[in-house]
């Protein structure tokens, strides 16, 4: 999405991103598309596990606090996460000074934010589940029935199995109850994180 403020033209550009990773990624696909553009300015905020929200921005040579900021309060005041910003400024000419920026840069995020789909957000969760390796077929099955999947598994001994789960949250207690039920009351259950 393209606004326009004395000359120069900012052209928005919002992606999901599960991780820091994904966002970087996005932000290097959206300067590889305009790659004579002035200045890629960029914010994001990703999941960070028990720490809340991985937030951060870039001015890319703007003044200080200019441009990657506003661009992460517009991601705020949409309610918004899992996503980066990238405004592409192309300089007309005309300089707005820092509050002029702050404005320009603010409102290209916030108008691509108010047309952006919106997807709700489950919150998951990573377990480790250990049964004995007789129920291993059975916790799976489970796992899956309550929409969880399994990143990898491990014997702990040769007679337990090990799964290493992502889960929505919403389930564990579900889950946990039949595991112990099938299991015999031999399930544990560990999170990991969240």
């Amino acid at each position: 999405m393209e606004t326009r403020e004395k000359g120069s033209r900012f052209v928005a550009t919002a992606a999901p991103a599960r991780d820091e990773v994904a966002a970087r990624a996005v932000i290097e696909t959206v300067r590889s598309e305009f790659p004579d553009a002035t200045h890629h300015c960029w914010a994001f905020t990703v999941e960070g596990g028990r720490g809340g929200p991985v937030e951060r921005t870039h001015d890319a040579g703007e003044p200080k606090g200019t441009a990657g900021p506003p661009i992460l309060q517009a991601i705020r005041g949409a309610g918004l996460g899992n996503l980066v910003v990238v405004v592409t400024r192309y300089f007309g000419g005309t300089k707005l000074g820092k509050g002029g920026l702050a404005r320009a840069y603010r409102t290209a995020a916030a108008r691509v934010l108010a047309d952006a789909p919106r997807v709700e957000g489950v919150t998951m969760t990573r377990l480790l589940i250990s049964v004995p390796l007789r129920f291993d077929a059975q916790a799976r099955s489970l796992l899956a029935r309550y929409g969880g999947r399994v990143e990898s598994s491990a014997y702990d001994d040769p007679l337990r199995s090990v799964l290493r789960a992502l889960m929505p949250e919403e389930a564990r207690d579900r889950l946990a109850d039949d595991l112990q039920s099938i299991a015999s009351g031999e399930a544990r259950l560990q999170e990991i994180d969240t």
